[in-house]
């Protein structure tokens, strides 16, 4: 830390008064009645769930009722807001669950030299330390506090839903200190923040572009993509013509696409073109603005005619996705700019789109096959939407109620034969997949015929493997032909450590380790010498769950130790519940059931348990009630409507429903609920609310 003659503004002149140290004792003293605090995080509250599961933990040991608002803030927030000596370097995120009027009164308006500021209902709080600005609103130079706050306010979007992010004019003071700033920084490390304020201006001078690149080139040489900042130069580089900027694009490669977008050239066309043709998702996106700019402008024909030289390329399916979602993206954008419509306005459209496009004969197949995929989801808003606001629907789509009601008739005709033998993005972000898991407790042959086949297919990644093996798996109609297609990829990649904590499907190493047992496959034996090794250290919590493939005692006996040993629970649990009810052969949900209020057992860990075997023949592996997933909230009902079930039990289904963002945060549901789907959940609460 500074001595007392060199302190940076607003920065403490103490060790022992650090601004970590501050914080906490300010943290210490908060708490009332009806609201708590939970203590400083470790590394064990990574993520927001990780807080609601502890603040479950902490209500049960205070005594504190369960309406009890409370806030707290988790692991990754932490580091990214306090420096090794404790200093803020970034304003801290506060996390809360309850009421947000008594989380906003408890918190106050934060420790001396900082502040709390609210960010809404559907936010967290944000404490920062106070700073001043001078008469121009420019903050001192020398306090990083200040200059961090005025460069946040500068990044801050106008409109985060457009593709290109906007952001509002620089005053000429703004603009002048920026370039001063800029002038007087000694490394790209400290100018990139000033280079990236004016650059997204279209500010940076030609002058001080050169003297960046060269600082690039001698600081970053032989790794220039490791600069976090070279989009901007890059930018710049193209914007002012200089020589220099396709020698820089050809070593960066695929990943400048995105830029090269922002700066329509013929040249540029070309080399995005290239890369999509080679099989790189990412430049898709830009390829199709690229080719709308310079040859076609109408987005369907567009994207016609790109997927014609795609197919021809022999490109993966993952191409053909990102160009139907850069589709949709186009047109919708097109639709806000020639109508002045808001975000939400623009949801509408493109759900109408997306319903659309899947008849669109001017589209090839390939296309309207993802268009009728995507809108599955989309159909029910279209028709409730529609049929809502009757008139107002035309101005909100440009499409009458009747025309929006028959494009959704077209869709349902078409529906079944365009999703016949499909499946979802594997590659996608496992959220969107654990999304569309309920849609898979009963398989359709044609569903086991498209998830064999992806076994199968050795471009199949650990996701998507995990995925579909535990689909198969589950409903019992893997077999020992899916063993023998994982066995020449198992030792070179399936022993590769894959996190599965947040998905419904476990690691496919263990699920593939069950079937080989259960199959009587002769690699059992050679996959569970592989287990019994000491390395690799992360398989070792994962270990255990392969005991359900070959339910016995022994196994039973060492999952029981393991959980009520407190250690960290990655499906030890479930798994011994689904054991012991195989080896009992009754049914899990009342093994689960007998276990509630067993001492040593967590019970926010036997609720997660309770809802996730409702059906054994499909388990949910996710490590926490998932309040957004519909598959959660439909066997939350099933529990809470059990007749087999204690008291408990069934109020334990009850109060998960109640909780379940279907009904308090719809907008945080993937899709977002109709309206209907809405007055349905609640009207099965007010049947089954006393």
């Amino acid at each position: 830390m500074n001595s007392p003659d060199t302190t940076l503004p607003g920065r403490s002149s103490t060790r022992e008064r650090s601004d970590l140290t501050h914080v906490k004792a300010w943290w210490r003293g908060l708490g009332r009645s009806g609201f708590t605090v939970l203590p400083p995080p470790n590394r064990s509250r990574y993520t927001q769930s990780d807080g609601h599961e502890d603040a479950a933990e902490i209500f049960a040991t205070r005594g504190l009722d369960d309406t009890t608002s409370f806030a707290y803030w988790h692991w990754q927030s932490h580091q990214r807001a306090f420096d090794r000596s404790g200093a803020l370097v970034h304003e801290l995120m506060l996390h809360w669950g309850g009421d947000h009027a008594v989380v906003a009164g408890g918190l106050g308006e934060g420790p001396a030299g900082f502040r709390v500021v609210d960010g809404g209902s559907r936010g967290a709080f944000r404490l920062d330390r106070i700073t001043h600005r001078d008469g121009t609103g420019m903050p001192d130079p020398q306090d990083p506090s200040g200059v961090r706050q005025f460069l946040d306010g500068l990044d801050e979007p106008v409109d985060r839903s457009g593709h290109v992010l906007s952001y509002r004019p620089l005053t000429a003071a703004e603009e002048a200190w920026l370039h001063e700033r800029l002038r007087g920084s000694a490394d790209l490390s400290g100018a990139a923040r000033f280079a990236t304020a004016l650059e997204r201006r279209d500010a940076l001078t030609s002058d001080e572009t050169v003297r960046l690149l060269r600082s690039w080139r001698e600081e970053y040489e032989g790794r220039l993509a490791e600069w976090s900042t070279w989009k901007v130069l890059l930018h710049a580089l193209l914007r002012h013509h200089h020589g220099e900027a396709w020698d820089v694009v050809a070593t960066l490669g695929a990943g400048a696409s995105g830029v090269l977008r922002e700066v329509p050239s013929e040249r540029g066309l070309e080399v995005v073109r290239a890369y999509a043709l080679a099989g790189d998702r990412a430049a898709i996106a830009g390829w199709l603005a690229l080719h709308r700019s310079l040859r076609e402008p109408d987005a369907v024909r567009a994207a016609a005619a790109l997927a014609q030289e795609l197919t021809a390329h022999d490109a993966p399916e993952t191409s053909l996705r990102a160009l139907y979602t850069a589709l949709t993206g186009a047109v919708t954008a097109d639709w806000r700019d020639a109508s002045g419509a808001d975000h939400r306005t623009g949801r509408s459209f493109a759900a109408l789109s997306e319903v659309r496009f899947s008849t669109d004969e001017r589209l090839p197949r390939a296309l309207r096959v993802l268009a009728a995929e995507a809108a599955r989801d989309r159909v029910a808003h279209v028709r409730e939407e529609a049929l809502r606001l009757g008139p107002g629907y035309t101005a909100l789509t440009g499409t009458d109620t009747a025309g929006a009601l028959a494009a959704a008739d077209r869709y349902e005709s078409a529906r079944d034969d365009l999703l016949a033998g499909t499946g979802p993005d594997l590659t996608s972000y496992e959220g969107a997949l654990g999304d569309i898991w309920h849609r898979y407790r009963a398989l359709t042959d044609a569903d086991v015929r498209w998830l064999r086949d992806r076994v199968a297919d050795p471009a199949t990644g650990m996701q998507g493997m995990g995925f579909c093996l535990e689909l198969l798996h589950s409903h019992g109609v893997a077999t020992e032909s899916e063993v023998e297609a994982l066995l020449p990829r198992w030792k070179k990649e399936l022993t590769k450590k894959y996190r599965t904590t947040y998905t419904e499907w476990r690691h496919p190493l263990v699920t593939l380790t069950c079937l080989a047992m259960e199959t009587g496959h002769p690699a059992a034996d050679e996959l569970l010498s592989w287990w019994a090794k000491p390395r690799p250290v992360w398989k070792n919590e994962l270990r255990l769950l392969t005991h359900l493939g070959a339910p016995d005692e022994a196994g039973a006996t060492e999952l029981w130790d393991h959980v009520v040993s407190g250690a960290h629970d990655v499906g030890q649990l479930m798994a011994w519940v689904l054991l012991r009810a195989r080896l009992d052969k009754e049914p899990p949900l009342l093994v689960a059931d007998r276990l509630l209020g067993s001492p040593g057992l967590r019970s926010h860990d036997l609720q997660r348990v309770l809802i996730g075997v409702t059906d054994p023949a499909q388990p949910l592996w996710h490590y926490a009630t998932d309040l957004r997933s519909r598959g959660w909230w439909q066997r939350a009902r099933e529990v809470a409507e059990h007749p087999g079930l204690s008291p408990d039990a069934r109020a334990i289904g009850l109060h998960v429903a109640r909780e379940h963002h279907l009904l308090r945060h719809p907008d945080q549901l993937r899709p977002p609920p109709t309206e209907a789907e809405r007055a349905a959940a609640q009207a099965w609460i007010d049947r089954h609310t006393p």
